[in-house]
């Protein structure tokens, strides 16, 4: 059981498949990026995508480091169920949600499915103070300097400064659910990972070798 408090949410209903926006070339994509990174951020409107396995784009590469110090990335995450969060401490909707990631969180990762946060604006103490205050137990990626890496290898699947905005990852790195906003509540992002995880079969989601271990994270 968690030992946080847990914000209630409003479950809202799933929305219907849409169109992933940010068709444009890499190039493009890059100056977009550039464009917005000093703009306010867009709150989404806590609509879901979900892809079936066919309907999926390549596996997303991505790498960074975290609060911590520590190189983190898709090597690592790979084989596993993966939830990536973009968000940063002064975005009230990412705070709100906070505690629905904790208790999601909580549930899945001895189950072995990771989590990692992507930090769009913040310094690193920041980002400390913000995992601290709403007790994070997973890393986030510092991707707010130097070319913005992190959002650039999710470009088209997250639409610009869109934060927050929730994926979950399949086994093989691609994108199998995106909630574009607030999440409705924890029961909806446990509904995604569980939806993911069973997919293969399995009710953990293991680091691709059988073993189901539970998935190692860097320190924050």
């Amino acid at each position: 059981m968690s030992r946080r408090r847990i914000w209630a949410g409003l479950a809202l209903p799933f929305a219907a498949l849409l169109v992933l926006s940010g068709c444009s070339g890499d190039g493009n994509l890059s100056a977009e990026w550039n464009e917005a990174s000093g703009k306010n951020y867009v709150e989404g409107d806590g609509s879901t995508l979900s892809l079936p396995p066919e309907q999926r784009t390549e596996p997303v590469v991505f790498s960074g480091e975290t609060e911590g110090g520590e190189a983190y990335g898709s090597e690592d995450t790979r084989g596993s169920v993966t939830v990536v969060n973009f968000w940063y401490a002064g975005c009230a909707p990412c705070r709100a949600e906070a505690p629905d990631l904790n208790e999601a969180y909580d549930e899945f990762a001895s189950q072995g499915v990771r989590f990692v946060g992507v930090n769009t604006r913040d310094q690193v103490e920041q980002a400390r103070q913000f995992s601290e205050r709403f007790q994070v137990e997973y890393p986030s990626l510092m991707d707010n300097a130097g070319g913005r890496a992190v959002q650039r290898a999710f470009a088209g699947q997250v639409p610009l400064n869109a934060v927050p905005t929730t994926l979950v990852l399949d086994t093989e790195g691609r994108v199998a659910h995106r909630v574009l906003g607030q999440l409705a509540g924890a029961s909806q992002l446990r509904t995604l990972i569980s939806e993911t995880l069973a997919e293969s079969g399995d009710t953990a989601g293991g680091s691709g070798d059988g073993s189901g271990d539970a998935a190692e994270t860097p320190e924050r």
